[in-house]
């Protein structure tokens, strides 16, 4: 990996993925706040000008806070907001054009869900991959869970940082760590809480004293 890209990953373990929201930046200032140290902003719904705005305001806010900042599926919008990555699904962007359109610097994440799809990830110019869902989720609909099975076989075999989804809340990280995930994203039990700052605590707090702060 790119010595600028492995420095960008090092030592992050708890991966934000939000939706845009009215209080954007007042949220992404609390959640980093409470122990989040990377930013995915996933949004659907907007065309790329509102995108590309609210994506600047992310951004922002990550760099003064010195976190980066990951863009869902757009490489392009990416680019023009200078991120420090993006992140794909499987019927998304290729992985290697987004790595042509970003540049050697960028980081670019992959969703895998099976391990048919996390052995093909080894020859994609990833620099990590998530692994999940392990619990259905509401955002996404429509896949069932994998199991905690699944993310043991990544863990095992992905060759670079995974990041486990699903279902990630203080109760459910000890079992997490134990089938092996040293890296989590959250999304609901920061995007649903009333206090995202204290929430974000909790969980860092968990995360921590599963794993640790080694690297993995």
């Amino acid at each position: 990996m790119n010595p600028d890209r492995a420095s960008l990953l090092a030592g992050r373990r708890l991966y934000l993925c939000t939706g845009d929201r009215p209080d954007l930046a007042r949220f992404l200032e609390a959640c980093i706040g409470g122990g989040v140290d990377l930013v995915q902003l996933r949004e659907k719904t907007l065309e790329a000008g509102p995108l590309l705005a609210r994506a600047r305001l992310a951004r922002a806010v990550c760099a003064e806070l010195a976190v980066p900042f990951i863009l869902n599926d757009r490489p392009d919008l990416a680019l023009e907001v200078e991120a420090d990555g993006v992140h794909v699904g499987q019927d998304d962007a290729p992985a290697a054009l987004a790595r042509r359109i970003l540049g050697p610097g960028a980081v670019i994440g992959l969703s895998t869900h099976a391990e048919a799809e996390l052995d093909a990830s080894r020859s994609e110019p990833v620099d990590y991959v998530s692994a999940g869902p392990v619990e259905a989720t509401p955002t996404k609909p429509g896949r069932s869970g994998t199991g905690p099975d699944y993310l043991t076989y990544a863990a095992g075999r992905a060759g670079r940082p995974v990041f486990v989804t699903g279902g990630v809340t203080p109760e459910a990280v000890p079992a997490l760590a134990a089938a092996g995930a040293r890296r989590f994203v959250v999304v609901r039990y920061l995007t649903g809480s009333a206090d995202p700052g204290a929430a974000a605590r909790r969980l860092r707090e968990a995360v921590d004293e599963a794993v640790g702060d080694g690297e993995a």
